[in-house]
């Protein structure tokens, strides 16, 4: 089978060695240095000093971290494997509503640590919990949800969608339907999910008050090692034989199906692995900025998971990071100074890299070598 021969792409079809080590493994050491110094400012450096990280600063780097993941798992389906989800975003809300409802239940009634039932379900007059919250006030069965319902909702959805050969633009506005359709799902106060105000006044994980010093660090860190245990899962599967195959059905699915292989397996295992790690970056994030709510399944917050993989570069790893640090600490500029032009400006972001710079940030620099006249 024939391959496409560009450089974006030579080294996952490759069965050769790599000639220079990956970018990932040369940034992993300082990346985890600076994972454990930014905290160390944030705790151990006085509020007045001018190394003083404040809690915002920990809190939005955290939440961009979290962004960072999802980014990673969208590369892994889109820039490997060709398909273009705009429905991420309900994977990212369902792993934080699965750890909402842990946090939930440790807010508690008269100032006990623990309650049978949440306080929105007392305001709403529910006389017991409902079946599908059994289990929810255990810390590692909150976890394990976050990873297994995204990861089975993904997996039913992509097992009929695949099956039926469903791609390109029709399998993208599917993916936008079905994630507007949980957003009003969510938004109804029977469905027992806090409705339209969703989860939030969180006071403890694990008994430690979720807005001392200590918590958000700890939290910072695990989502700063998350990412970095997300890129090299994805680095392992991209470089692996089931990567190559993913690539090859991404380039050529009829002909990889032709030769024996059934594309629906491949593209179902990266959509499932892409779910599940996106529950786990939604399972850190709620904590971190102590909600969540319907709003986070809006079709428009899954259109810019699209944007920050496509401003990074997809099918780069790396780049997909890049992406969602630049957009996201842009839009937190804008919509502090400039709120009402962030949307024109998001919108021409995505236009001008698709027509300027469809390789993304990432291949600015192979760009303005071709401009220069250098060798790639």
């Amino acid at each position: 089978m024939s391959m496409p021969d560009s450089p974006s792409h030579r080294a996952v079809v490759s069965d050769g060695p790599v000639q220079s080590p990956h970018p990932l493994f040369r940034l992993t050491l300082p990346a985890l240095v600076v994972l454990f110094v930014i905290p160390a400012l944030h705790l151990l450096t006085p509020a007045d000093s001018a190394w003083h990280l404040s809690d915002f600063f920990l809190t939005l780097t955290g939440k961009i971290l979290c962004y960072a993941v999802v980014a990673v798992a969208m590369d892994l389906i889109w820039g490997f494997g060709g398909i273009l989800s705009l429905g991420h975003g309900l994977f990212f809300a369902l792993g934080g509503y699965s750890f909402g409802m842990y946090l939930m239940r440790q807010i508690g009634r008269d100032g006990s640590y623990h309650a049978e039932l949440p306080d929105f379900m007392v305001f709403l007059d529910w006389k017991e919990l409902p079946w599908f919250w059994q289990g929810s006030d255990h810390f590692l069965w909150a976890v394990l949800m976050a990873i297994l319902v995204p990861a089975v909702v993904a997996t039913v959805f992509g097992f009929f969608a695949f099956r039926s050969r469903i791609r390109g633009v029709y399998f993208s506005i599917i993916t936008q339907a079905l994630v507007y359709a949980s957003m009003l799902l969510f938004f109804r106060n029977e469905t027992g999910f806090g409705g339209n105000n969703g989860f939030t006044d969180f006071k403890r994980v694990l008994g430690y008050s979720i807005t001392s010093p200590a918590t958000r660090s700890v939290l910072f860190i695990l989502s700063g090692l998350l990412l970095i245990g997300a890129l090299y899962l994805a680095f392992w599967l991209t470089r692996s034989r089931f990567g190559r195959v993913l690539a090859a059905v991404r380039d050529a699915e009829s002909r990889v199906m032709f030769i024996g292989y059934r594309p629906q397996d491949y593209k179902l295992t990266a959509w499932v692995i892409s779910a599940a790690l996106c529950g786990l970056a939604g399972a850190l994030y709620v904590p971190q900025v102590g909600i969540i709510n319907p709003g986070e399944m809006s079709p428009a917050n899954s259109i810019e998971i699209a944007i920050w993989v496509a401003v990074g570069g997809r099918g780069t790893l790396l780049g997909p990071v890049l992406g969602a640090f630049l957009v996201n600490l842009g839009k937190t500029y804008f919509t502090s100074h400039f709120p009402e032009y962030w949307l024109f400006i998001l919108g021409a972001l995505f236009v001008a890299v698709t027509l300027y710079l469809p390789e993304g940030l990432m291949g600015l620099p192979a760009r303005l070598r071709a401009l220069r006249g250098l060798p790639a």
